[in-house]
């Protein structure tokens, strides 16, 4: 199975940046979507093959995430069953037969890290419910989840190092959610390789290539020996994010 996950940085506005052609381009078996900033029924999404799942904001105009499937999964949960953390429409988690897929649009610490503190406790929350899934069964995990864990996934480390997704507390929530059981796929798949996700619509960022790496798939352990690919998709527009994408083997079981 293919799956691509991409910050679209509000869904009308990429829909007219060639959204729908990127799409099926990229063809994948279920395309999982942060920061669509709208409710369904707010623009016309021609995906026919595709069942649609919407978790919006309550906020109109902000945050929110999508998933479009191809393989109808066995139940979908939006949110994570925590009250303070279910109003930005940021988690939606579908079940299959073999694995849970969840999208997440993970809390940004903001200028001056005026929100670092609601990010803690929120990735203790995060980091907790994915336990609680993998318990059951194998996780795939993605989204834009704010935060370069490394140097090597942002370009310019030294001068950003206390910025918000580059702070050493958002860095190591990242390191725990990986030390409970969960692997970084691209970084497993390409230990060495520079590939950015996110460019700052300032200064010409993705001219040059100044960017950062803050989009992922993560999945449980037991389940890396089945990830065939893991990519990043610079040269597909519409976005300051670009699509992050993984090819999975889940033929046992399957969904």
């Amino acid at each position: 199975m293919k799956f691509v996950s991409w910050n679209v940085n509000g869904l009308r506005a990429c829909l007219g940046k060639g959204f729908l052609d990127s799409v099926k381009s990229l063809n994948p078996d279920a395309l999982c979507l942060q920061e669509i900033k709208m409710y369904p029924g707010q623009a016309e999404i021609d995906l026919p093959e595709y069942t649609e799942y919407w978790n919006s904001a309550e906020r109109a105009g902000y945050s929110g995430t999508a998933v479009f499937t191809k393989a109808s999964p066995l139940s979908v949960a939006y949110g994570i069953g925590v009250e303070e953390h279910d109003h930005e429409g940021r988690v939606i988690t579908l079940e299959y037969d073999s694995f849970y897929l969840v999208t997440v649009y993970t809390p940004n610490a903001k200028q001056e890290l005026e929100r670092l503190d609601y990010r803690m406790v929120w990735e203790d929350a995060f980091r907790a419910y994915l336990k609680g899934l993998d318990e059951k069964k194998p996780v795939v995990v993605c989204g834009d989840m704010n935060v370069a864990h490394e140097e090597i996934d942002l370009k310019n480390p030294k001068t950003n190092r206390g910025n918000a997704g580059f702070t050493d507390e958002e860095r190591g929530k990242m390191t725990e959610l990986l030390a409970a059981g969960f692997c970084d796929t691209y970084r497993t798949l390409h230990p060495d390789e520079t590939g950015y996700s996110w460019w700052s619509y300032r200064f010409h960022a993705r001219e040059k290539n100044v960017g950062w790496r803050i989009d992922y798939f993560l999945v449980s352990e037991r389940l890396m020996p089945k990830v065939k690919a893991a990519a990043i998709h610079p040269e597909i527009f519409g976005s300051d994010h670009c699509p992050v994408s993984v090819e999975i083997d889940l033929a046992e079981g399957g969904c």
